[in-house]
């Protein structure tokens, strides 16, 4: 009898993992520590650790679907993709567009410029100038609010760092999770000012009003996660903490 209830348990055990839904998730890989493409040329990062670990707590599979950032909510929104796990900044005017787990992860806009940039120092004196940021971000955002400020949005965060770096801005805006790594590979470059994003942190983000019952089971997921080490593991394992 034993031996036919391991059986039966065992039986039962695969056909949940069988059927277990698969869930697409929306990401722009090239946003380390948190999504990227590594030497393996496989997408990873902590987002991508988290949502495995949340993808075993509450018992679904997922792929990821790779696109540019700014395409993420429209792909949401045309049921292109279930989830967005992209570092994405929950902010007013998004909350109108699409529904958000809790909070993950807290960071700052941080302001970078060249080494041999002496007179810019402060925020006022951003006027005018040249700021790069990675297109449709809160960076961009902050960027669009300095006044007369001829802001370059870019796809890739890469390339808004080489716009600084090559004297094509003046300065770059970055979230300070990732600012901080390119500033330890680009000496030529140095932070001269942090603020507020301005948002309630990163968060993954559903379409609005069509998977109450999965942000629940997410949110419960992260809770657990926090609790149990796990988040804190992934945190260091990403320089994070």
């Amino acid at each position: 009898m034993k031996l036919l209830f391991k059986l039966l348990i065992s039986i039962t055990m695969l056909i949940v993992a069988a059927n277990a839904q698969t869930i697409k998730v929306g990401t722009n890989a090239t946003y380390p520590p948190f999504e990227f493409v590594n030497e393996q040329n496989q997408i990873t990062g902590f987002d991508m650790d988290l949502m495995a670990e949340i993808a075993k707590k509450v018992g679904f599979k997922f792929e990821i679907v790779n696109i540019s950032f700014d395409s993420l909510i429209p792909a949401l929104k045309a049921g292109k993709i279930d989830i967005i796990a992209a570092a994405m900044s929950a902010t007013p005017e998004r909350l109108k567009a699409v529904d958000f787990s809790k909070p993950y992860y807290h960071t700052m806009n941080l302001f970078i410029k060249r080494a041999d940039n002496k007179e810019l120092t402060k925020f006022e004196q951003l006027e005018g100038k040249k700021i790069s940021a990675q297109l449709g971000t809160v960076q961009e955002m902050a960027a669009r609010e300095i006044k007369n400020a001829q802001v370059m949005a870019i796809d890739e965060i890469f390339g808004a760092v080489m716009a600084v770096k090559n004297a094509k801005a003046d300065a770059l805006i970055v979230d300070s999770s990732i600012g901080y790594g390119y500033l330890k590979q680009n000496p030529d470059l140095v932070e001269f000012l942090h603020l507020p994003d301005g948002s309630e942190g990163f968060s993954f983000a559903f379409n609005k009003g069509k998977h109450t019952e999965l942000q629940a089971k997410i949110n419960a997921a992260i809770d657990e996660l926090k609790k149990d080490g796990t988040y804190d593991k992934l945190l260091t394992k990403y320089d994070l903490k």
